[in-house]
């Protein structure tokens, strides 16, 4: 076997390992303060015992996980170069000729697969244990239930009047810039469980507390069918609680997400929100790996300086300069002001050029 590819074993090895320990200990620190939170929210909750805010926290986990891998990369890397440089082993590996783009590469491949990794088969579970979570805190904490839902079978809404008596809606499409539903179904149930009433109707146009039903029959017990051009019916949906309150992508995994954006387009609400986040998911590999240009940049240069404080100062920095920065991006895409693929790509290739930039300083300028 090559001295090269010693020299990347090795360093792959080492990566995996920092990496795994600062993973692990900031998922241990994250658990522990979503934990405290949970018993703070809870208060006075009859169901919040500390067993189940215990299940809370496990059932987020996952999902937090998600939000600190790139900040693992980044100080698992750091830590990586600095116990190599303190060892003298880069000094040796320089002396050898292998260049620092050379020691780069192990965990710069180490970090594409652990994305590749997360998003393909790590993100499902997340998924389905982050919409246990929101199920439960939604029962636990909120004391609500789920009021909407979308499907191949076209929208259902649950809803109610001012007095609290339900109904359940049906439309194949809400039309949004004109708050409509089209080819909309009214039921009205006693103690939520009896029929008691009917409507159909050709659209449904959501006002200020109530449905505006044009163009439809009323279907009552032991009364004959009534045909109506407009009916007021009273609610309590808005516009913004139906457009809000559809499954959130980071609910649904990575496989299931390009079907649920086409059925919320062709259902005609926006997917804005769930197409940002799949592109996201399709950056995250490429984001990680610039974490480990840009720590690989930071952590040389300051080790040569002799400056290990400020290596980490300047790293804790940049990460939350880049968290800064990626959630400034993803508020511009949310509201339409950039393309959502710009807005989830650009964190990734503003660090990569970051990080070839530094690096391209530090080794050849």
């Amino acid at each position: 076997m090559s001295p090269w590819k010693t020299l990347f074993r090795y360093i792959a090895r080492q990566f995996f390992i920092w990496f795994c320990g600062v993973f692990l200990t900031m998922m241990l620190i994250v658990f522990l303060l979503d934990y405290v939170e949970l018993i703070r929210r809870a208060g006075t909750k009859a169901d919040a015992t500390l067993v189940v805010l215990l299940k809370l926290a496990v059932l987020k986990e996952p999902y937090m996980a998600q939000q600190i891998l790139p900040f693992a990369v980044l100080f698992g890397t750091m830590m990586v170069f600095w116990r190599l440089t303190r060892s003298h082993e880069l000094v040796i590996a320089r002396a050898s000729g292998i260049s620092a783009w050379q020691f780069v590469a192990p965990p710069l491949a180490g970090a594409f697969l652990i994305g590749v990794f997360t998003v393909t088969l790590f993100n499902p579970i997340a998924s389905v244990m982050q919409a246990s979570y929101e199920k439960l805190e939604n029962r636990v904490l909120r004391g609500g239930n789920p009021q909407f839902a979308l499907s191949s079978t076209g929208l259902w809404l649950r809803q109610s009047d001012k007095a609290g008596n339900p109904s359940i809606v049906h439309a194949d499409r809400f039309v949004v810039p004109r708050r409509a539903l089209r080819d909309v179904t009214f039921l009205f149930l006693a103690n939520d469980t009896r029929l008691e009433r009917r409507i159909d109707a050709q659209e449904a146009l959501l006002g200020s507390g109530e449905w505006t039903l044009v163009d439809g029959t009323d279907w009552s017990p032991n009364r004959q069918p009534r045909s109506f051009s407009r009916l007021n019916i009273p609610t309590n949906l808005t516009s913004a609680k139906i457009q809000d309150s559809f499954a959130a992508p980071e609910t649904m995994s990575f496989w299931e997400l390009p079907g649920f954006i086409r059925l919320l387009e062709a259902s005609g609400f926006s997917s804005q929100r769930h197409r940002l986040y799949f592109d996201a998911l399709l950056a995250r590999p490429l984001l990680l790996a610039a974490m480990v240009l840009i720590a690989a940049s930071f952590s040389l240069r300051m080790q040569r300086a002799g400056g290990a404080t400020l290596m980490i100062a300047v790293g804790i920095a940049s990460g939350f300069l880049l968290y800064f920065l990626s959630d400034i991006v993803f508020a511009l895409g949310l509201s339409a002001t950039i393309p959502t693929m710009l807005a989830a790509w650009t964190p990734a290739g503003v660090s990569w050029l970051v990080g070839i930039s530094l690096l391209l300083h530090l080794e050849d300028g």
